[in-house]
């Protein structure tokens, strides 16, 4: 099945699942109706703890999901649909209140009855959950502190919400809404138990060792894999995945793209990262021998389905690893075919792989334009950062044609500028691949 009919498939059952509560209560019998506001509430309501549920999905790095939309894109659609959450449910008692004052007595907790207390909780969980994640870094939390928050709020506003639905039995006596509500909660709580339990295990079983770190240039460190007991997995060129040097239940891990061809045949693989926090700044440490886990691969750039393509390559710094494998996969299977890779830096000190990607001009099609922000005296190259017109004086003239396809990795300003750059160059967003890593 095609990636776009798959695409489209997933969305139409999220939604169908999202809507479905709402939708079976205008098909089939139920109870007199009551007030409007009232009816809109409860409506709200549903809405509110359908997408509460489901906002396990996008997160949950499900491999038939991550094959149809991009991680960061996946994680973009739950930091919004998490504020919407938030706004429609705090809508749902606002309107009860509106409709009828003396419900404003239900937010006594001392008074009111447990299914009341259960649902000011549940928002109460859902406002601080909100809350610190939109404002983790200005509070500066770490970030494997903030995940067990997040967690632990999330799942506390799932259970008091279902439970303050239950107990109101209204719509929920009707015998298919009970039906629905409980399936609905069993796919929550089995996504759930296959992010925390099943997972981990599995990554458990199938650890990984380090073979050897190598020192780059730009503070950066080569870190290479293999498998441990087990045959490992196949990626693209150009994905990436998650590891962490301690046991996959502490949930301390971090997204790095692979580096190395991607036709390697004895399941080793690599891994470049900067030194750049608490973590990366720990893999130059590491020492052959020692055990790490690898959750992967992610990512919907696939070299395979491209290959014919005419590519241009843009990173920034730490952004050019998944384009050095895609370059060392191109040599690998000796592809003639011409591709321009653009590549920042601040300095020519700093430019990392800029020895082998000298000695790949020579092997292979392939055009290298540095851009360095402070270049030496005596520079003849470009200056300055990647812009349009950095771009139209080394594409070829007939750059707009669909055949070909730019790919992007580095830091999000970068990615931001070099996409608006595209845009005013009349490039299609549908020929753009982005990897952005920023998804917490």
């Amino acid at each position: 099945m095609k990636k776009k009919t798959l695409t489209y498939l997933y969305l139409a059952v999220y939604v169908l699942m999202v809507f479905l509560p709402l939708v079976l209560l205008m098909i089939f019998p139920r109870p007199e109706g009551r007030e409007f506001l009232r009816e809109i509430s409860v409506a709200l309501g549903f809405l509110a703890m359908a997408l509460l549920g489901l906002q396990t999905i996008p997160t949950s790095r499900l491999k038939f999901f991550t094959k149809a939309f991009p991680m960061e894109t996946l994680y973009d659609i739950h930091h919004k649909l998490s504020i919407f959450t938030f706004v429609i449910a705090l809508a749902h008692p606002i309107l009860l209140f509106i409709n009828n004052p003396n419900t404003l007595q239900l937010l006594n907790l001392v008074t009111a009855p447990w299914r009341a207390r259960a649902a000011v909780l549940s928002v109460l969980a859902m406002m601080i959950l909100v809350l610190t994640s939109v404002w983790r870094e200005v509070m500066k939390v770490k970030y494997d502190v903030w995940r067990w928050i997040h967690d632990g709020l999330a799942f506390l506003a799932i259970g008091l919400g279902i439970f303050h639905m239950f107990k109101v039995n209204y719509y929920m006596s009707l015998t298919y809404q009970k039906v629905l509500w409980l399936t609905l909660t069993g796919i929550w709580v089995a996504i759930i138990l296959y992010i925390r339990v099943v997972r981990p295990v599995l990554m458990l079983k199938r650890p990984y060792v380090v073979e050897r770190v190598v020192e780059e240039l730009g503070d950066s460190w080569s870190l290479y894999v293999r498998p441990d007991g087990h045959k490992g997995f196949k990626f693209q060129a150009g994905q990436f995945a998650w590891i962490t040097t301690e046991s996959p239940f502490i949930f301390r891990e971090n997204p790095f793209s692979f580096s190395t061809s991607s036709d390697c045949e004895d399941g080793l693989v690599g891994f470049t990262i900067k030194e750049l926090g608490d973590f990366t700044s720990t893999i130059k440490d590491l020492k052959p021998g020692d055990r790490i886990y690898v959750d992967g691969p992610y990512g919907t750039f696939n070299l395979d389905e491209h290959y014919d393509s005419q590519l241009v390559l843009i990173a920034g710094g730490i952004g050019s690893a998944p384009v050095m494998s895609i370059l060392r996969t191109m040599r690998d299977r000796g592809r003639k075919r011409p591709v321009v890779f653009f590549y920042g830096n601040p300095t020519w000190e700093t430019i990392i792989y800029r020895d082998e990607l000298a000695e790949m001009e020579k092997t292979i099609n392939l055009k290298v334009v540095h851009v360095l922000e402070r270049p030496p005296e005596g520079w003849e190259g470009e200056a300055g950062f990647i812009t349009a017109d950095v771009l139209k004086r080394h594409l070829p003239e007939n750059y707009k044609e669909w055949e070909y396809l730019f790919f992007l990795c580095g830091p999000m300003p970068m990615i931001h500028a070099v996409e608006g750059a595209l845009a005013k160059m009349d490039v299609s967003s549908a020929r753009i691949f982005s990897e952005k890593y920023e998804m917490a």
